[in-house]
């Protein structure tokens, strides 16, 4: 006799697993028992095959500033899709692209578009690599770029600074090229480039980690990877796929006025639509095929409906940027500090980290400030969180290494239900 299945997306799911690896295209989307299937967005909600709607604040990872199905990147891609799909061929929108990336973010004083952000950092490692004409690369532990070999590599054991690779199927050769250092401390890092300053072709970093957290950097230690790397002719990249758009319009760097010599956008970039670009200073750049001898390619680089989508996008926020920018910090910090209050009036074990529209709560004693204080947290009690807000309709990342995201389009009322479902939820974990 057949199980009878509590829902559609329980019937998906048991479908799935029959044809896709663990029944998701991407493994972050797992929770037990079985992940919700979305028919539809709008706003700050979105609804499931079954009709239920709740509110997100997972907002695709962080890639939707203004909710799902924004009016004017809906209206864009319309058109666009009226014009034809794809061409194989350049369009006078890539140019007008370009130019308003590098208006916003100076640094990128030149920018190749992309489809991805594993794709934007994978390239521009290539570049950095032939630049200096060195082999080496530093990331941080923790620290999420994609998942191509070369950063998919975690910290050796004991004082080694040798990465070691962080998934089957990547080889210790590809690893060893790989080094690793604690983030936020100046001192690891500092010994580690000028260690290797003579092989060390680039640090890759995201300037606020969104893939463990968020965890915020420490007073200096922006700067002192930007002086050091500047003294050993090291090319700093800031990956802000995440933190591109979010905490300002022209990302980190302009929040924390540190200018690298690369940078990796995505997610807002595309207002909901793939697309990724990296792009940096014109010496750098003008090593990319068909001027220098950097080869990338893609058919879909460049393709006229994600360029639509992130032309009007970045326009649609220049032209904000004055109201939104302040009002999502403004947003964030009275989520961050209701959290906080009851936290601290509960006498809780936990942490509440973040900046501008980015939050999220680390069940811990110890501050959270790199992988290893991270790592301390209690990820059972965070999925009987998790569990709970699920079951109250508000829907945050599934894990306890990823981050909550405000959009425009969450209104003060949803804001205040929010929070009532979280001091819910915490209430529901103490013994």
């Amino acid at each position: 006799m057949a199980t009878k299945l509590a829902s559609k997306s329980e019937y998906l799911y048991k479908r799935a697993r029959e044809l896709i690896p663990g029944g998701v295209n991407s493994p972050v989307r797992y929770y037990s028992p079985y992940p919700l299937f979305v028919a539809s967005g709008k706003g700050s909600r979105f609804r499931t095959v079954d009709g239920e709607e709740f509110l997100d604040y997972c907002m695709a990872y962080g890639a939707l500033l203004d909710g799902h199905a924004y009016e004017e990147v809906l209206e864009a891609v319309q058109k666009a899709l009226a014009r034809g799909s794809l061409y194989g061929q350049p369009t006078e929108m890539e140019v007008e692209l370009a130019s308003l990336i590098s208006s916003l973010v100076p640094s990128m004083e030149m920018v190749r578009l992309v489809n991805s952000g594993t794709e934007a950092t994978m390239h521009s490692l290539r570049l950095a690599r032939a630049f200096t004409g060195r082999q080496k690369i530093l990331k941080f532990e923790g620290g999420y770029h994609g998942a191509h070999d070369s950063v998919l590599v975690r910290a050796g054991s004991g004082a080694s600074n040798l990465g070691i690779p962080n998934s089957e199927g990547i080889t210790k050769d590809v690893a060893k090229d790989t080094l690793v250092a604690k983030f936020n401390d100046e001192e690891m890092s500092g010994r580690i480039i000028e260690d290797h300053a003579h092989e060390l072709a680039a640090v890759i970093i995201e300037p606020v980690m969104g893939n463990m957290g968020p965890i915020l950097p420490r007073p200096g230690f922006l700067e002192t990877l930007r002086k050091i790397t500047e003294e050993n002719g090291v090319v700093l990249i800031f990956d802000e796929v995440i933190t591109g758009f979010r905490i300002a319009l022209g990302g980190a760097q302009e929040y924390f006025r540190i200018r690298p010599d690369m940078t990796v956008l995505g997610k807002i970039l595309g207002g909901g639509l793939p697309i990724a670009a990296f792009g940096g200073r014109r010496e750098i750049m003008e090593k990319l095929a068909p001027l220098g001898g950097v080869y990338q390619a893609g058919t879909y680089n460049g393709n006229p409906v994600s360029v639509a989508a992130s032309l009007v996008m970045l326009q649609s926020l220049k032209r904000r940027a004055l109201q939104l920018y302040p009002k999502l910090e403004k947003t964030g910090e009275h989520v961050r500090r209701g959290i906080r209050d009851y936290i601290e009036s509960r006498k809780l074990a936990a942490q509440i980290s973040g900046l501008s529209s980015m939050f999220q709560i680390f069940f811990t004693d110890h501050p959270v400030i790199d992988y290893d204080s991270a790592k301390t947290s209690d990820t059972i009690i965070f999925q009987k969180y998790f569990q709970s807000l699920l079951a109250a309709r508000v829907f945050v990342p599934p894990s306890q290494f990823e981050t909550c995201f405000l959009a425009t389009s969450h209104k003060d009322d949803e804001i205040q239900v929010t929070l009532e479902a979280i001091e819910s939820a915490l209430n529901g974990l103490r013994p």
